[in-house]
């Protein structure tokens, strides 16, 4: 199965801790492709369909539905808990994607 970053993946998180994001959902892939294609493991940030204003969470739309990115839950996971694949999200989506994961982790 090939997957790629922005790809978004119904995604089995199970078992989690504590305040992880749990159950079947939809994920968003931010690992880079270089990974994806080689590991057997990606790094996912979970969608939730419900969000408070956090400026680690970015706006998305999925499948019809406003939906927000938490890039605050981000997480490797084994490719193994993927069980199906949707479409990507779009460049205006990316975009702020890649900003706030720069803000989080490099600036």
């Amino acid at each position: 199965m090939e997957l790629n970053q922005y790809q978004v993946v119904l995604v089995q998180l199970d078992p989690t801790v504590g305040s992880e994001i749990q159950k079947t959902r939809p994920c968003v892939i931010i690992s880079p492709n270089e990974m994806n294609h080689h590991l057997g493991t990606i790094t996912i940030a979970p969608l939730s369909t419900t969000s408070k204003s956090y400026p680690t969470r970015i706006q998305v739309q999925h499948n019809n539905q406003i939906g927000w990115v938490v890039l605050d839950q981000i997480r490797t996971i084994e490719k193994t808990r993927i069980i199906k694949k949707f479409g990507f999200l779009s460049e205006s989506e990316i975009k702020s994607c890649k900003q706030v994961i720069r803000e989080i982790f490099v600036d």
